[in-house]
C-alpha cells in the first residue's frame, strides 16, 4: 500500500510539474499575443515573420464561439469572451483553420497557446453566436454545449472582493457563472480542452481564474491528455497553464492559491514596470527586479508590459500601465523585460483603437480585415503590431543570444540611467534622464564592433544602425543622447558586425 501511494505522489507530480513547461524550442523565447487576428494570418506569421525572428509562441484570442454583439463601432472586442457553446467557430475562422493554423505554426517551431473562457456563458438574450448557436441567459439555456440552468451558479452579483465565496461564486460582470463543481460542466470543459490538446495546442491561458475554486480547477486540469507527439511534442508532456489572476494585494483571493496548479499572470509586473518607465521609481531600484519586489518566483510568473484588458483601463494597474500610445517609453520598458531573466514573457501586438469599446479592423460586414505590411516590418490597416517593432523584435533575438546567462556589472547613476551585462553574451543601456548618458562601461563582451539592435539590423554582416566598439577590456564608450529616438540601445554576441 505504501509503495502504491508514492507512486501515485510520484505520478501526480510529473502531471502538475509539466503544466509549468512552455514547450518552446531551445533557441526560441517569447509568447506574443496576436490580439484578434484570423488564423490563416497567424499561421502566415508563424512562417514568415515568429519563426526567422526567434519568437517561441502565439497567445491566440478564444477559439470558441462568442456571441455576436453590435456595437456603436461595429462588433466589440470583448464579445469573445462571452462564449455560446465550445464549437470552434469564431470570426477568427472556422475549425479547420484553426487545426491548420496550429499544425503549421508547430512545424516552424511556434507554439500555440490558446485563451480559454470556462468560468462563464454568454449574457444574451436571443440572438445568435458565431457558429449559428442560441442562447437565452434569463432561462440559463445554452443548447449549443449544451448547458442548463443546473450546470450555473445561483444568479448575484460580486458586491465585495473580500468575500472569496462571492468572487467564485457570483457573476463577474452580469455574465452566467458556470459552476465547475458540477460534473457535467467538468465533462464538457475538459472535452473542450482535450479537443484542442488533439489539434496540437501546447497550453492554456486560462481567463478569469480568480472566479473559479482552485479544487475544481485541479480535477478538471488533471484529466487533460497528454499533448500529441505528432505535433513535435515529446512523449508525456503535459500542457502548459498560465491562469489569470488579477492580483496586486488587498482583496480575498490571491495568486498563490493556484500557483501548484500552473503558472500565474503576474499583474504587478506590469504596473510597477509602468511605473518606473513613466519616470515614478528610478532605475537603481531594478537592480533586485524580480521576487524582490513581491513578485511570484520567476518559473510561476507570466510577464508582460501590457495585456488586453490593462491597455484599455481595464482590471489593475491604471494610469501606472504602459502600451502602445506612449511609444518611446514602451519600448524601454518592453526592451528591459527581454533583457531581464525573471519570468516567462510575453510581448502584446494590438490593433489601434480611440474608444475602449472599439473591436480590431473589421470590413462593413464585421469581417476581420487582414494586416498589411510596411517596407520596415510594422504594420498597417488598424493594426499596431508591435511584435513587428524593430526595437522589439530584436530584443526578442537578443533574449535567445543571452539564454542561460545572469545579470552582472550592474551600473546606474542613481536615478534614470543604467546599464547591465547578460553573461558575457550581452550588454543594453537606458536613458531616460533630460541629459545624455556619455560613460565608459562594461559590456563583458569580446572586442570587436558590435550593431545596436535597437537602432538597426544586422543585414548581411553589416549594421543598419549605430555600431558600438568595444575594447580588450571589455569596455566601451556608451553614448546615449537623452533625445535618442528609443533611450536605449542593445549589443550581444550574435550582432557582431
Amino acid at each position: 500500500m505504501r509503495a502504491f501511494v508514492c507512486m501515485l505522489l510520484a505520478a501526480l507530480a510529473v502531471t502538475v510539474s509539466g503544466q509549468f513547461d512552455t514547450h518552446q524550442w531551445g533557441d526560441r523565447s517569447g509568447i506574443v499575443h496576436l490580439f484578434e487576428w484570423k488564423w490563416d494570418d497567424i499561421a502566415n506569421e508563424c512562417e514568415n515573420f515568429l519563426a526567422p525572428r526567434g519568437y517561441a509562441g502565439v497567445q491566440v484570442s478564444p477559439p470558441t464561439e462568442n456571441a455576436v454583439i453590435g456595437g456603436s463601432f461595429g462588433r466589440p472586442w470583448w464579445e469573445r469572451y462571452q462564449p455560446m457553446s465550445y464549437r470552434l467557430v469564431t470570426r477568427s475562422g472556422n475549425e479547420a483553420q484553426f487545426a491548420s493554423m496550429v499544425r503549421r505554426c508547430n512545424d516552424v517551431g511556434v507554439r500555440i497557446y490558446v485563451d480559454l473562457v470556462i468560468n462563464h456563458m454568454a449574457d444574451l438574450v436571443g440572438g445568435g453566436g458565431t457558429g449559428g448557436s442560441t442562447a437565452n441567459r434569463q432561462s440559463f439555456s445554452y443548447p449549443g454545449v449544451p448547458f442548463s440552468q443546473l450546470d450555473f451558479n445561483p444568479p448575484c452579483i460580486i458586491t465585495n472582493y473580500n468575500d472569496p465565496i462571492m468572487v467564485r461564486n457570483c457573476q463577474l460582470a452580469a455574465l452566467p457563472d458556470l459552476n465547475q463543481g458540477v460534473p457535467w460542466v467538468r465533462d464538457k470543459i475538459v472535452e473542450l480542452m482535450n479537443h484542442l490538446i488533439g489539434l496540437g495546442v501546447a497550453g492554456f491561458r486560462v481567463d478569469a481564474v480568480k472566479h473559479m475554486w482552485p479544487g475544481d480547477l485541479q480535477a478538471i486540469y488533471s484529466r487533460m491528455n497528454n499533448l500529441p507527439t505528432s505535433h513535435g511534442f515529446p512523449a508525456g508532456a503535459r500542457p502548459f497553464l498560465t491562469q489569470e489572476v488579477i492580483d496586486l494585494g488587498g482583496e480575498a483571493v490571491t495568486r498563490d492559491e493556484y500557483t501548484h496548479l500552473g503558472t500565474v499572470t503576474e499583474f504587478r509586473h506590469s504596473s510597477e514596470i509602468g511605473r518606473v518607465f513613466r519616470g515614478r521609481n528610478p532605475f537603481r531600484h531594478l537592480s533586485n527586479w524580480g521576487t524582490g519586489w513581491g513578485f511570484l518566483p520567476s518559473h510561476l510568473a507570466l510577464v508582460f508590459v501590457d495585456n488586453h484588458d490593462n491597455q484599455r483601463g481595464h482590471g489593475a494597474g491604471g494610469s501606472d500601465i504602459l502600451t502602445y500610445k506612449v511609444p518611446r517609453n514602451y519600448k524601454m520598458a518592453t526592451a528591459f523585460m527581454l533583457a531581464h531573466p525573471f519570468g516567462i514573457v510575453r510581448v502584446m501586438s494590438s490593433f489601434a483603437f480611440t474608444d475602449t469599446e472599439r473591436g480590431p479592423p473589421q470590413d462593413a460586414n464585421e469581417n476581420l480585415i487582414s494586416p498589411t505590411f510596411n517596407a520596415d516590418n510594422s504594420c498597417g490597416g488598424g493594426w499596431v503590431c508591435e511584435h513587428r517593432w524593430r526595437q522589439i523584435y530584436n530584443m526578442v533575438g537578443f533574449r535567445n543570444a543571452v539564454a542561460g546567462t545572469q545579470i552582472n556589472d550592474w551600473w546606474d547613476n542613481g536615478n534614470y540611467q543604467m546599464a547591465f551585462c547578460r553573461g558575457s553574451r550581452g550588454f543594453i543601456a537606458f536613458n531616460m534622464e533630460s541629459f545624455d548618458l556619455n560613460q565608459s562601461l562594461q559590456t563583458c563582451l569580446p572586442p570587436g564592433t558590435y550593431c545596436d539592435v535597437i537602432s538597426g539590423d544586422l543585414v548581411n554582416g553589416a549594421c543598419t544602425g549605430n555600431t558600438i566598439t568595444v575594447g580588450g577590456d571589455g569596455r566601451a564608450q556608451i553614448v546615449l543622447p537623452a533625445n535618442a529616438y528609443d533611450g536605449v540601445l542593445a549589443i550581444h554576441v550574435n550582432a557582431r558586425v
